[in-house]
C-alpha cells in the first residue's frame, strides 16, 4: 500500500468543503434581540414597580425577583432551554440566565434526593461564577481602598 504525496491545495479545498459555514451574524442578531427583549421586560417591570410606589431602592429588587422567578419557571417547564438554544449568550447573560443555571441542575438531580441531588448539584454551573465574582469584587474593593488611602 503506497501513500499518496501530500497536496496542500487539495487539502485546503477538502477542508473548505467539509467545514460547516459560520452562522456568526445570525447568532449575533439572535443574541442581541433576545437579550434586549429580556432587558426591555426588566425595564417594563421596573416601571410597573414604580407605579406601585415601591420606591427607587425596592423597585430594582422587585424586578430582579420577578425575572429570577420567570427564569426559574421557564426552566422548570422546559422553555428556557429552547430559548437558550435559539439565542445563545443573549439568554445566558441576563439574570434570567443565572436563574436558569441554578435551577437546571437542581431539577435534573432532584431524583437523587435533597442532600446528594439538589443540594450537591445546585451551584455546579453558577458556583464558579459566584466564587470568581465575589473574589474579584473583594480584590477591586481592597485596591480601591488602598488607592483612596494613598492618594488623600
Amino acid at each position: 500500500m503506497s501513500r499518496q504525496p501530500f497536496d496542500p491545495d487539495k487539502y485546503s479545498e477538502l477542508v473548505s468543503r467539509m467545514t460547516p459555514h459560520s452562522r456568526y451574524l445570525r447568532g449575533l442578531f439572535r443574541a442581541f434581540w433576545v437579550g434586549g427583549a429580556i432587558c426591555c421586560l426588566g425595564q417594563a417591570i421596573t416601571l410597573w414597580a414604580g407605579k406601585l410606589n415601591l420606591g427607587e431602592v425596592t423597585a430594582p429588587m422587585f424586578t430582579s425577583g420577578v425575572l429570577i422567578f420567570l427564569g426559574t419557571t421557564l426552566t422548570g417547564i422546559g422553555v428556557y432551554d429552547r430559548i437558550g438554544k435559539y439565542a445563545g449568550a443573549g439568554s445566558a447573560i441576563p439574570i434570567t440566565g443565572f436563574a436558569n443555571s441554578v435551577a437546571a441542575p437542581a431539577i435534573e438531580f432532584q431524583r437523587e434526593g435533597a442532600i446528594m441531588g439538589v443540594g450537591a448539584k445546585l451551584f455546579t454551573l453558577a458556583g464558579p461564577v459566584l466564587a470568581y465574582g465575589i473574589t474579584s469584587s473583594v480584590l477591586v474593593g481592597v485596591i480601591y481602598w488602598i488607592m483612596k488611602e494613598c492618594f488623600k
